[in-house]
């Protein structure tokens, strides 16, 4: 697995340890939603289409929980031994907005 660094407006450095698998994934799930689209295009079956749209959404919810654990392992770690108070608080609404 590669490692991946860089900043952002918090003090601390964000490393990331599945950037290629991530990034492999959503390569993946991208392949797929063209699939689906060509499938919708076709006039395919309506309930095919929901069948694929649901492996699509479980791709993507997959990579989020590989995201979410790498950043709360790594980055969110890293901010509280520097008291980043606001890396937190971007945490939580980046989860806020991933759940709804």
């Amino acid at each position: 697995m590669s490692e991946h660094t860089h900043e952002h407006t918090h003090p601390h450095t964000h490393s990331h340890e599945h950037t290629q698998a991530v990034a492999n994934r959503l390569a993946r799930a991208i392949g797929h939603l063209e699939s689906v689209r060509g499938m919708v295009l076709d006039g395919r079956d309506c309930s095919e289409v929901l069948i694929q749209l649901a492996a699509v959404r479980s791709a993507l919810a997959s990579t989020s929980r590989i995201i979410l654990k790498d950043h709360m392992e790594h980055c969110i770690v890293d901010a509280i031994e520097e008291h980043d108070q606001t890396a937190i608080e971007e945490l939580e609404r980046a989860i806020d907005q991933l759940l709804k």
